[in-house]
């Protein structure tokens, strides 16, 4: 039987391992994806509608089990496009540069949100369909920091960093955007083209270099 020191040593380790782990910054690959507005979810999915939720994820965001398809002004179509929910104060879509090739469009690289400049689409629900001529953008990279790990890396929200990434293609990348919530987990958003090309998959850890 271990002792009451055995006992306090191994529950000490535990603990600052599990710290350890949980300070780590790791790759999170994000797919394309939609997020609605209010209005807009009606519009598509009929009044009063509500998204079901398929899984969590961080911030009180969730992937919903709506899909949705979006065609381009080219009549160009992606069809099953994930909403992620809750509801947003604007439509958003998310895309690769390599579904701009299917596309035939050619969306800004912008932090989410940023909608002005961004590409017009159509997007096409169970019950309707919308237009919209400042919607699709092409998500910037960025890292999501809870504050006390943002402090711990000597940055704050917005500021831009270095990341270095261990893998079969080791690379690095620059000016990647920081974002500090207390909601968030320590995670790097990449989309699925910078994470083909890289040989990275969610999970992966990364190296934050700060200038």
């Amino acid at each position: 039987m271990a002792s009451l020191e055995e006992i306090i040593t191994n529950a000490v380790v535990a603990s600052l391992k599990k710290r350890e782990e949980e300070d780590v910054v790791k790759i999170g690959v994000s797919a394309r994806h939609v997020h609605l507005s209010q209005k807009d979810l009606y519009a598509l999915f009929g009044e009063g509608y509500e998204l079901h939720k398929k899984k969590d994820l961080m911030g009180g965001q969730f992937a919903a089990e709506e899909c949705v398809t979006i065609v381009s002004p080219n009549l160009r179509t992606i069809e099953n496009l994930r909403v992620l929910g809750p509801v947003r104060k604007q439509s958003q879509v998310e895309i690769s540069r390599t579904d701009t090739f299917k596309l035939k469009n050619s969306p800004p690289v912008r932090p989410s949100g940023e909608l002005k400049g961004a590409a017009p689409l159509a997007i096409v629900g169970p019950k309707g369909s919308i237009f919209l001529n400042e919607c699709c953008i092409i998500a910037n990279r960025h890292i999501h920091l809870p504050p006390d790990i943002a402090e711990k890396h000597g940055v704050k929200d917005n500021d831009l960093v270095d990341v270095e990434v261990v893998s079969g293609k080791p690379t690095k990348f620059y000016d990647v955007q920081v974002r500090v919530h207390e909601s968030f987990t320590p995670e790097m958003h990449i989309d699925t083209d910078d994470a083909n090309a890289c040989g990275l998959k969610t999970g992966d850890v990364i190296n934050i270099i700060t200038k």
